[in-house]
């Protein structure tokens, strides 16, 4: 993967006119929308913030959200609160996803490329050609999520050390980005790591 960057033609708002990216963009966010909104009990503090971001910032200013890693689920959940723009494509945020779960085949790959997703092959250093592709996103002034401890964790646990991508992105970002950090709890509830025979279920669970 050095020195390429995988399926970077789906991730073009251009490919195929827009309408694929769209669809899938609007199909997830529904399935957060409904999830999150009616399916589940949601409370969230200060969302006016987040939303007035992601709408009404100034142009070309990059917007960079971090926030804890509960679940696998955690992205798109987190965004199908109401009132948020889940399902407008123009507005979606792009998010660091793991290479090793997201991007394993060709159709895994497109879907996730599509869905703004860029892959992330941990333990491959800050200069990853694709953290050269976050760094694009943010020049172009986007929106970038990231799970800055890298991996999933579902313990009471104080929250790891950080990794060095966000900090990097950052600094290298050619206009300084906001940064909006996100605290949130119970979707270990809903994706938990090792209910099902000691693995994910294969399906979210309601709460």
């Amino acid at each position: 993967m050095a020195g390429r960057r995988t399926m970077e033609w789906a991730a073009s708002p251009e490919h195929l006119g827009g309408i694929p990216r769209k669809i899938v963009i609007a199909a997830v966010g529904a399935f957060a929308k409904v999830f999150t909104s009616f399916l589940t009990s949601t409370s969230v503090h200060n969302s006016e913030t987040l939303i007035h971001l992601v709408r009404h910032r100034s142009p070309r200013v990059p917007l960079i959200t971090v926030s804890n890693h509960m679940s696998t689920l955690d992205d798109p959940l987190m965004w199908g609160f109401r009132g948020f723009p889940t399902t407008d494509a123009r507005l979606a945020r792009w998010v660091l996803a793991a290479e090793d779960i997201c991007f394993k085949n060709t159709v895994l790959t497109y879907f996730f490329r599509l869905g703004k997703c860029i892959p992330i092959t941990r333990g491959a250093g800050i200069y990853q050609e694709h953290m050269n592709e976050a760094l694009d996103r943010l020049s172009d002034g986007g929106w970038l999520h990231m799970f800055p401890e890298g991996k999933v964790s579902q313990t009471n646990a104080p929250i790891r050390r950080l990794k060095w991508g966000t900090a990097s992105l950052i600094a290298r970002a050619p206009i300084t980005p906001i940064v909006l950090p996100i605290a949130h709890c119970g979707f270990e509830k809903v994706m938990p790591e090792k209910s099902f025979f000691g693995r994910r279920p294969p399906l979210p669970s309601l709460q």
